[in-house]
């Protein structure tokens, strides 16, 4: 007889994506210029999702999904210093309507990587002053929209966008320097302090978290791979989030990597080249259980253009989410990556992570058969083993 595992009652499953890699047409940010500049793809109309967010919505609440995340466009928000754009304002209100009238729960991302082409100028997460600039915007977008929001997060992955940015020099501003990312670092910790303090101000009730990009780091037997693996544990999982567990509500985990030093074996790959490794969810939820705070899953998937590995990865990462639950960490919810096929940053548009299928030469929309038995166990609120 298979097992049945069920899940906490009003647990939160759907799926994620974010402003930039769906919504098409944003040509005023730092992502854009670089694709002017030949540095990274272009994005262009991307799933033209900003048009389309009604259909994409429906078919997400077809997958039994009663929860989605999305992410404001701070170029959008704010297309120059201190002028806000209120049609922009009335658009994302609608999106948050269309999202509760599908019985669906927003999860709204304030900042997802990219940078508005004027805060670019004056050096984005460089400048001394920046902390202020997203607390503004941040405080900004709450006071507007915080009627249709409850669940609000500062900052994705800042890990992410600093090794990338100022260390592998793969993403805007394609640079290589450590006294930077040291500096940027910073700056994100004052960023999400300032702007969590002033949301809060608006409104105590609301929940204001982060999104951290966790590793499970791990080691075999040797001493010395312990000790690195502590290491890094420590720098890439936990130093951001020491910093700031004083401001903060909830943890969204974006779960995608295992490094296991001295590790001989070899793992099935997704089409990004990852090892494929559900059972680090597990490790990275019982690491944040020190925190004391509410978890979800803001973002786990795989790239599978093929859809071959996809319906069994998704069953395993939630078995092990289900034991990390049985033993102890709060987790309220599943967001998977990505509701859509999307732009994925320096990658374009080959790397397909969607639980629905984009033709981008016609934006017809194609629900995957992973889909399908994802559907089932959001509906069902189980899991069969």
């Amino acid at each position: 007889m298979k097992d049945k595992r069920t899940f906490p009652e009003g647990f939160y499953w759907g799926a994620a994506s974010a402003s930039y890699q769906v919504e098409g047409g944003i040509e005023n940010c730092d992502w854009a210029k670089g694709s002017r500049d030949g540095k990274v793809p272009v994005c262009g109309k991307a799933c033209d999702h900003y048009n389309r967010y009604e259909e994409d919505f429906d078919m997400a609440k077809s997958l039994g999904h009663n929860a989605t995340r999305i992410s404001i466009e701070w170029a959008r928000i704010e297309p120059e210093e201190g002028k806000f754009d209120m049609a922009e304002i009335e658009h994302y209100k609608k999106v948050l309507e269309s999202i509760h009238d599908r019985g669906m729960m927003p999860f709204v991302t304030l900042w997802h990587f990219t940078l508005p082409q004027w805060f670019a100028d004056q050096g984005g997460f460089e400048n001394k002053k920046s902390p202020e600039f997203f607390a503004r915007y941040c405080e900004f977008v709450v006071k507007n929209l915080g009627d249709y929001c409850r669940h609000w997060v500062t900052i994705n992955e800042p890990l992410v966008y600093t090794n990338n940015g100022y260390i592998r020099k793969f993403w805007p501003p394609f640079k290589r320097s450590l006294r930077l990312y040291n500096k940027v670092f910073n700056n994100l910790v004052r960023a999400h302090i300032r702007a969590y303090e002033k949301i809060k101000n608006l409104d105590i009730a609301c929940e204001v978290g982060i999104v951290k990009d966790n590793f499970y780091w791990h080691a075999n037997w040797n001493p010395f791979n312990k000790i690195a693996a502590l290491f890094m544990g420590w720098w890439w999982n936990r130093r951001f989030l020491n910093k700031i567990k004083q401001s903060v509500d909830s943890i969204g985990l974006n779960y995608y990597f295992h490094k296991k030093f001295g590790d001989t074996a070899t793992y099935e790959k997704s089409d990004m080249g990852w090892d494929l490794y559900p059972e680090g969810l597990y490790h990275t939820l019982r690491e944040l259980k020190q925190y004391n705070k509410p978890l979800f899953v803001a973002e786990a998937g795989i790239a599978d253009e093929k859809d071959f590995y996809r319906e069994d990865y998704i069953r395993d990462m939630l078995y092990w989410m289900h034991v990390a639950i049985e033993r102890g960490a709060v987790v309220r919810g599943f967001l998977y990556w990505s509701l859509l096929d999307n732009y994925e940053w320096a990658h374009g548009f080959g790397k397909r992570f969607g639980l629905i299928e984009i033709d981008y030469e016609n934006q017809k929309r194609t629900i995957r058969k992973s889909a399908l038995a994802y559907r089932d166990i959001c509906k069902s609120n189980s899991l069969h083993t």
